[in-house]
């Protein structure tokens, strides 16, 4: 499947549904489809990492690298549904998406998603790009990143860099949690992504996701297990208006995220009253 073919789907279907195939190896054998994934990953990476070099990567190719990654998960067994998109389709202008954070999933697949649509770029971390290969792929996509060391020094970067982005007519995708994790936690939802909406004039669309395919690694983080009996859901809210200081918004998006994790079985901690 082509790039123009993935578009047509999201913009005309409003999601996506892996299709129903025979994997008996990915099921039944753990290490076979450890294997497959993330030989496919390394080598989406390689490949992109080459075209870093030349001065070759773009939106174009992060769009491809991302469907590669796409089939990544497929190939190992996972069932992606994604669901929506129709108020990002109907949309004109740049949008700043807000979703919680399970695993590394979503910095590889979720471009595909959105790159559909608009430009767009991500707030990612920057220990994401002293990484070996990946490192100069997320350096050669030029993404926003944050320390996480100094709360203030990360609302300065997010909200300087990030409104200059979609100034430029770019759309802004962030992860507002102190750190990946299978359980919602109300309280470490930070407001950094309403804050940048709301000084950029635009609107916010709430993304719920659930992506525990990919567990957490023993000795690497980001290197973990493969559980092909838990589908990854991704689901999209409608454009959110900011409106007054925000904190109406804010709870807004946490409300849709909550109620469709809760729905996909998620553990959710509620920030108690």
């Amino acid at each position: 499947m082509d790039p123009n073919q993935f578009r047509q789907i999201l913009r005309t279907e409003y999601g996506y549904q892996s299709p129903e195939r025979p994997l008996l190896l990915a099921h039944h054998l753990p290490g076979w489809r450890i294997f497959i994934f993330y030989a496919r990953i390394a080598t989406t990476f390689l490949i992109e990492n080459i075209a870093g070099l030349r001065g070759m990567l773009n939106n174009e190719r992060w769009l491809t690298a991302s469907i590669r990654c796409i089939k990544a998960v497929e190939s190992a067994g996972g069932r992606i549904n994604v669901s929506g998109l129709e108020g990002v389709n109907g949309h004109n202008g740049p949008l700043v998406y807000i979703a919680n954070h399970m695993s590394i999933l979503e910095t590889v697949i979720l471009p595909s998603f959105t790159l559909a649509f608009s430009d767009v770029t991500f707030i990612i971390k920057d220990e994401l790009r002293h990484y070996p290969i990946i490192g100069r792929v997320m350096k050669g996509f030029n993404l926003i990143a944050v320390y996480r060391k100094n709360p203030r020094d990360d609302l300065k970067i997010v909200l300087n860099e990030g409104y200059d982005r979609i100034r430029q007519g770019c759309s802004v995708v962030i992860f507002p949690q102190a750190t990946r994790s299978t359980v919602f936690d109300e309280k470490n939802f930070n407001t950094l992504g309403v804050k940048l909406a709301r000084k950029a004039g635009v609107p916010v669309v709430p993304i719920a996701l659930k992506t525990d395919f990919h567990g957490n690694g023993r000795w690497v983080k980001d290197i973990g297990p493969l559980n092909p009996d838990l589908p990854l859901y991704f689901k999209f809210g409608k454009p959110m208006t900011v409106v007054g200081n925000g904190h109406a918004t804010h709870q807004r998006v946490v409300e849709f995220i909550t109620q469709n994790l809760k729905s996909w079985g998620a553990e959710i901690n509620k920030n108690p009253a």
